[in-house]
């Protein structure tokens, strides 16, 4: 597997885009390297560019943009909200793909060291990339920002990492370094008042506030025997946050980052902030998500959402999407695009997974088409897909059913077990096809030579054996769809017992549907022990389907 890296450089330019059109040819001029989200701020003058790529294309990447920001632009005359000290402010790597953080430091230092000697501006490395441990925090770095570093690159302690302890006034100085994923939040209040939205800040933040004698605003800050300030911790741990005024939008937010969203998720960040509003006499009027985020906030949140509304959490990925943008208002002041926010999806590759893209009556026009993909198998695993969905509407109903309010949780657990089988069948469509895919260019391979003959006739049965495990696959996915078919046709809503019935009939026409491509593929097998084996567990499978769905089709007689 490839090792794959997340670039997020910050630049300190957000209102003019032709600046940041020419920062990002550059970076989209390496190959190898995706450009996820260009996310300009006007009021903070600052934008946030997303890429990844392999390690060396993506560090070719990020320094081609640091050069060409340091080009265009000057420091000595940028103002903005977000606090900054570079033309290229930060440049975080952050391991996405099969790489660890230890070897993303690695890189880090590598693109430092380039960077310190080619552009000539000093450079700073941070957070698991730091050289010592006052380093790992940007903020450290940062104090001051641009305006104190012609003082303090004079001091024998702020010795950049690489690169000359010189002022370079049109390019400032840059922060680099290697980090877990994190989410830049902001926040938004029903106030134009920076000092409230600041109250909040050091509620939530974990660094909390300075603790002071007597009146909290004005008192005497409290110090320990090394005359550090004792502070009060805010609410949530892993979590940076200030309070600022945009202009742009016209009101006041808490801006955080959300370094470990294990620790704090989003949706417990955007509660916190909500919690302390109300306390003081303010409301949160919604959010933004500045950059991309993972699919498992967005899942989680939905999920946690949902919960607090006594509803099933078993619905689609796209529910739980609509669920937290809307709980947490991210479409407050730009609409949020799954497709263009989430990471997961920017990095789906779109000809990996063409039938599932395909509405009902594409995938039916392809299946009726003269290409003979997609075929039975595919269409089986589609089958499964649907049963087992009929199932999970009827775990679904009966969870919101009146009457049954106590029952809920029940029920939102038969829900999440049919998602899971659901969305494991329908990648099984395509993977049907893919297998076929992988036959055909196994037989196109030369057969000139004796090394290629041998060459080819190993691709075939690797492509064979493929061939049989995916229907295969299906039939077991198929097959475990009868736990929660079963169950609500017994226990589930009355009135949708016959939805039941329907998706046994699917679920165990899918079962000898990919029996079917098995039987076929393995007469092109070799290995007849192996053969012999699979169709033994297969035929036990179809057994077992045919019992499961007199069962279950009794049931639902027997309610009608």
């Amino acid at each position: 597997m490839k090792q794959l890296i997340e670039c997020v450089p910050n630049f300190s330019e957000g209102r003019d885009m032709s600046i940041i059109k020419q920062i990002t040819d550059e970076i989209e001029s390496v190959e190898g390297v995706k450009l996820l989200d260009v996310d300009p701020g006007k009021a903070t003058n600052r934008t946030v560019v997303t890429f990844v790529g392999e390690p060396a294309a993506a560090i070719d990447a990020a320094f081609l943009g640091m050069k060409k920001a340091a080009e265009l632009i000057d420091m000595s005359k940028h103002t903005g909200e977000h606090p900054r000290q570079g033309a290229t402010d930060v440049c975080p790597l952050i391991p996405i793909g099969n790489i660890t953080m230890e070897e993303t430091a690695e890189w880090a230092h590598r693109l430092g060291a380039r960077v310190g000697r080619e552009l000539d501006f000093p450079v700073f490395m941070y957070e698991a990339a730091a050289t010592r441990p006052e380093r790992q925090n940007l903020a450290t770095i940062r104090a001051g920002e641009y305006e104190a570093l012609p003082e303090k690159l004079k001091r024998a302690d702020f010795k950049p990492d690489y690169g000359a302890a010189k002022f370079n006034p049109q390019s400032g100085a840059t922060v680099i370094g290697a980090r877990d994923f994190l989410i830049a939040y902001n926040v938004n209040l029903n106030t134009t008042s920076v000092r409230r939205a600041n109250s909040v800040a050091f509620d939530i933040r974990e660094q909390g506030r300075v603790k002071r004698e007597g009146n909290p605003i004005t008192g005497k800050i409290m110090r320990d025997e090394n005359g550090e300030a004792l502070r009060t911790p805010g609410s949530c741990k892993s979590v940076k946050g200030i309070g600022w005024f945009i202009e742009e939008y016209g009101v006041a937010q808490v801006s955080m980052n959300l370094t470990n969203i294990s620790v704090t998720p989003l949706h417990i960040g955007f509660e916190e902030c909500r919690k302390s509003a109300e306390r003081r006499g303010m409301r949160v009027t919604g959010s933004e998500i500045v950059g991309l985020v993972p699919l498992k906030v967005m899942l989680e949140a939905g999920r946690y959402f949902l919960k607090k509304q006594n509803r099933s959490t078993g619905v689609s990925e796209a529910e739980l999407i609509k669920i937290a943008v809307k709980s947490m208002g991210l479409d407050d002041l730009t609409p949020f695009e799954p497709r263009k926010k989430i990471i997961e999806y920017l990095l789906e590759d779109n000809l990996s997974s063409p039938l599932i893209k395909m509405s009902l009556s594409d995938f039916a026009d392809e299946t009726a088409s003269e290409s003979p993909a997609p075929g039975g198998g595919s269409v089986a695993a589609y089958l499964g897909a649907l049963g087992v969905s009929l199932a999970t509407m009827v775990a679904n109903l009966s969870a919101h059913k009146r009457g049954w309010d106590d029952r809920w949780e029940e029920f939102s657990d038969w829900a999440n077990k049919g998602q899971k089988i659901k969305d494991a069948l329908v990648k099984l469509v395509d993977e049907d096809t893919n297998s076929f895919n992988a036959i055909m260019a196994a037989f196109r391979l030369p057969k000139g030579t004796t090394e290629e003959k041998s060459t080819r006739s190993q691709a075939i049965q690797d492509a064979t054996k493929y061939a049989i495990e995916t229907p295969l696959k299906t039939m077991e996915v198929a097959l475990e769809s009868f736990e929660i078919i079963k169950a609500m046709a017994d226990v589930g809503n009355p009135n949708s017992v016959t939805d039941a019935g329907v998706g046994a009939l699917c679920a165990r026409a899918a079962v000898h549907g990919a029996f079917l491509n098995v039987k076929i593929n393995c007469g092109d097998f070799k290995d007849k022990k192996y053969v012999k084996d699979v169709l033994a567990k297969a035929t036990k499978m179809t057994k077992e389907a045919d019992k499961l769905e007199k069962e279950v089709m009794k049931m639902v007689h027997s309610k009608m």
